[in-house]
């Protein structure tokens, strides 16, 4: 225990030292424990010292988790690619998807939603740097496709999401989170009501906080290597 919470403390420093260097407060920006492969036990640790957000990838490791946890006041983000096959797990116990690209997604996860879990808040992944190997939707169809998932009942259409290929030397580590942040406020310009901006990882969460991020997804740094 020790050591993890010496991790989540000084990844906690992190993130306020980087709110602060650019004018925001830390409160801010949420993080979000990127929780894939880590059992119940260290879960139930961190919640211990103040965590309430983590992300799971995977429906059949999460659910067992969350049975395990369901005496703590969690909030569980799923963040890993979603299949259609996987859309109703995630709509009934889930409270963020992080990855929408896809009308398809987007209908199943409204449609399967129960009324009694409120809205399901989702972010519309973008695909900035146009990675053949990435999901996402391009920049260019981004409009639509917000359009189109605004207007489906049960569902919140809360922010962006992205996943940047690493910068490597001599480029801006902050450019694809500046892009990102330009997208949502056009967005915003045309009517949506957008407050999120889930970007950041264990490389480079204090670019993404420079550049607006609200939500930061940290495993390696917080957890330790898988």
């Amino acid at each position: 225990m020790n050591d993890l919470q010496h991790r989540y403390d000084d990844l906690l420093a992190r993130m306020a030292r980087a709110a602060q260097q650019v004018g925001r407060k830390p409160a801010e920006v949420r993080l979000i424990a990127v929780s894939k492969t880590f059992p119940p036990a260290m879960l139930r640790t961190l919640a211990e010292l103040g965590q309430r957000d983590f992300g799971e990838s995977y429906v059949q490791e999460a659910l067992p988790k969350q049975h395990a946890l369901a005496d703590l006041e969690l909030c569980w983000h799923f963040i890993g690619p979603l299949q259609s096959n996987k859309t109703r797990p995630v709509a009934e116990h889930f409270d963020w998807v992080h990855g929408v690209d896809r009308l398809r997604i987007a209908e199943r996860l409204s449609s399967q939603r129960p009324d009694s879990r409120g809205a399901l808040n989702v972010c519309l992944q973008v695909n900035i740097d146009d990675e053949a190997s990435k999901s996402g939707v391009a920049p260019a169809d981004l409009p639509a496709l917000a359009e189109q998932v605004a207007s489906l009942p049960r569902l919140r259409l809360r922010g962006l999401m992205t996943l940047p290929r690493p910068r490597g030397p001599g480029e801006d580590p902050h450019e694809p989170f500046r892009a990102l942040r330009a997208l949502a406020d056009t967005l915003r310009a045309h009517g949506h009501t957008l407050d999120t901006l889930s970007m950041g990882m264990s490389e480079d969460f204090e670019a993404a906080i420079h550049e607006g991020a609200t939500h930061v997804r940290v495993g390696s740094a917080l957890f330790g290597r898988r």
